[in-house]
């Protein structure tokens, strides 16, 4: 039984709690991280969620996404998420926002306080099917470009971490649905 760790609005650990029960009912809060690869080129490697997942299937997002375990530090967490899809180095955490988005698909709610994280690799990995559906490379321009042409086509948080990693400005995100996100950044500078 995978856990999330429950933590309040300053990110200090309350308790563990069943990830799926996390994500019922109005969502309780919890740490998560979201990891951007880039290559040398400077473009990013995002992902397409793998259709079984339990929120946002087929969405695209960025690289890897994951939740740090009780006692593990964010950035072992970003670690250990990446060496699972191939990949080798991170340079560590560069900013967090909160927010609270609900999945129409699936009836589950993510209020999740996440912690942005940056690699680099410019190897193509062997995405796990349990977790990616499709991946693809491409400039941080053309990215923000697509978020704001079609936000439905992604992930409601992944506008949010971008901002955090890429600049300190306020990237456009449409919500859809009942989803509503707030932004509320903290960044730091590694």
């Amino acid at each position: 039984m995978t856990q999330v760790v429950l933590v309040d609005a300053h990110d200090v650990a309350v308790v563990a709690m069943e990830k799926l029960t996390a994500h019922q009912a109005a969502g309780h809060l919890h740490r998560a991280i979201s990891v951007f690869v880039f290559d040398n080129a400077g473009n990013v490697l995002r992902q397409q969620r793998a259709d079984d997942k339990h929120l946002f299937r087929l969405l695209w997002a960025n690289t890897a996404c994951s939740h740090p375990q009780s006692g593990e530090e964010r950035e072992a967490a970003g670690r250990r998420r990446l060496r699972g899809d191939g990949h080798r180095r991170s340079r560590g955490r560069v900013g967090t926002f909160t927010y609270l988005a609900e999945d129409a698909a699936s009836g589950l709610v993510d209020h999740e306080l996440d912690h942005v994280l940056i690699g680099h690799s410019n190897l193509d990995p062997p995405p796990d099917p349990t977790e990616v559906a499709d991946w693809r490379r491409l400039s941080v321009a053309e990215l923000r470009r697509q978020l704001t042409d079609d936000g439905t086509l992604f992930a409601p948080w992944l506008a949010l971490a971008l901002g955090c990693c890429c600049s300190d400005e306020v990237i456009t995100h449409r919500p859809r649905g009942s989803q509503q996100c707030k932004r509320s950044v903290e960044t730091l500078r590694a």
